[in-house]
C-alpha cells in the first residue's frame, strides 16, 4: 500500500548523535554541505541539549537546514519552545526546523521530573502556540493544558503579550515524531514534517497507512505536502555483516527493553509490521536478560527492511522503495569508518536521490 504518490525530489539528510564527539562531527557537517547534504539534524534524548549545538552549526554552515531531532514538549514551555525555534531560524538566516516530539517516559518522568502525561493534547497545543507566537499575536491562549496568560494560581500578573523580536519567518517548519496511529494521524494533519523510526516502506502501509489518510484529509491546504522524514542507518559495501549485527543490536533494544509489557511502541510497530511473534520473543528475552539472544532473534528481514545497509545495488533498491512509499528526506545516520569513508557514502547515497 502506497502511502504518498513518490516525490519527483527528495532530500538527503544527516543526524548528529548526542553519543558522537561534537567538536569532531562539526568539520565533517561542512564538508556533508558541500556534498550536497540539505539537512542536518541534532539529538537530544538526555544529552548536552541540542539548541546550543544547532546554534553553532547555524555559524559553520551556509546552505544546509538545521533541524532538531527532537526537543521534548515536556522539558521546555510552549513559549519557550517557539523562542528558541525563532532565535535558531534568525541566527541560520531562515534554515532552521523544529522537530518536536514526547520522548519517553523514561526520559520525562526520570530525568526531567515532570509527568508524562496527555502526549498528544500537549503537542497539538504546543503546536498551536508556536504558530501564533510566531505571528507576533498577542499570546492569549486558553488551552487544556497550557494556559497563556496564567488564569488560575498565580497572582494576576499576566497580560497577553507577543513576541520582541520579528521573526525571520512566520510560518517555520514542524515536524512531529510519532509512532502510534492516533499520534501519526495528529502529525499528518498537524505538522509541516513526521518523522517516524524504523520505517519499513514495504510495510509502512499496513502500520500506518489508515492513519496518515484520517490525518491528511484533515489538513490544512497551506501546510502543503507532508514532509517524510526517514532515519535511516548507512552503509554501502560489500561486506555490510558488522553494519547490520549492530542495527541488529538498535532494533533488539528498542523492541525488547524500550518500555514494560504492554508499554513498549517499538514492539508495537513490529506487530503491525507482521512480526508479532518475533517481536514477543524478542521482548521476553531482552526483559529477563538474555540480550544477546534477544538481537539473535530479531528478524532479517525487519534489520534489512529499516536500513540502508547493503551491497551499492541493494542500497539502491532500499532508495527505491523510500521513494516509492512517499519519503521526500532521507536521513541518515550510524555510519562508521573514517571521516573519509563516511562521505563518500554520503556522496554515494545523494547519487541514487532524485534532484
Amino acid at each position: 500500500m502506497e502511502l504518498t504518490p513518490p516525490s519527483r525530489t527528495a532530500r538527503l539528510g544527516i543526524t548528529i548523535s548526542y553519543e558522537v564527539d561534537f567538536a569532531e562531527a562539526v568539520p565533517q557537517v561542512v564538508e556533508y554541505e558541500k556534498a550536497g547534504v540539505d539537512l542536518v539534524t541534532v539529538a537530544e534524548a538526555y544529552s548536552f541539549d541540542a539548541v546550543s549545538r544547532l546554534g553553532y552549526l547555524a555559524a559553520v554552515t551556509k546552505t544546509m537546514s538545521l533541524a532538531s531531532g527532537i526537543l521534548p514538549i515536556y522539558s521546555r514551555t510552549p513559549a519557550l519552545l517557539a523562542m528558541t525555534a525563532a532565535g535558531l531560524d534568525s541566527v541560520s538566516g531562515g534554515r532552521f526546523e523544529l522537530g518536536i516530539g514526547p520522548s519517553g517516559g523514561q526520559v520525562v518522568e526520570g530525568f526531567h521530573g515532570v509527568p508524562f502525561d496527555s502526549p498528544l493534547g500537549r503537542i497539538r497545543e504546543n503546536v498551536e502556540i508556536c504558530r501564533i507566537v510566531w505571528k507576533r499575536e498577542p499570546l492569549d491562549f486558553d488551552g487544556k493544558f497550557y494556559h497563556s496568560p496564567l488564569r488560575e494560581g498565580g497572582k494576576g500578573l499576566g497580560k497577553p503579550i507577543k513576541l520582541v523580536n520579528r521573526p525571520v519567518r512566520e510560518s517555520i517548519p514542524i515536524s512531529i515524531a510519532a509512532l502510534t496511529p492516533l499520534a501519526v494521524a495528529q502529525a499528518a494533519e498537524i505538522g509541516n514534517g513526521w518523522q517516524p523510526i524504523f520505517f519499513y516502506p514495504e510495510r509502512a502501509g499496513e502500520a500506518w497507512g489508515e492513519a496518515l489518510q484520517k490525518g491528511l484529509a484533515k489538513r490544512d491546504p497551506a501546510l502543503g505536502a507532508l514532509d517524510i522524514i526517514a532515519a535511516m542507518p548507512l552503509y554501502i559495501g560489500d561486506d555490510p555483516d558488522q553494519a547490520l549485527a549492530a542495527y541488529r543490536g538498535k532494533v533488539a533494544l528498542y523492541v525488547g527493553g524500550m518500555g514494560a509489557k504492554g508499554a513498549n511502541f517499538y514492539t508495537d510497530l513490529a506487530e503491525r509490521y507482521g512480526f508479532a511473534d518475533e517481536a514477543k520473543v524478542i521482548q521476553e528475552l531482552f526483559l529477563s536478560g538474555r540480550k544477546a539472544e534477544a538481537i539473535e532473534a530479531v528478524p532479517e528481514d525487519l534489520v534489512r527492511g529499516t536500513s540502508l545497509i547493503g551491497t551499492e545495488s541493494q542500497v539502491r533498491e532500499r532508495v527505491a522503495a523510500l521513494l516509492h512509499a512517499g519519503v521526500t528526506t532521507v536521513s541518515i545516520s550510524g555510519m562508521d569508518g573514517t571521516a573519509d569513508e563516511r562521505l563518500e557514502q554520503v556522496e554515494a547515497l545523494r547519487g541514487m536521490l532524485p534532484r
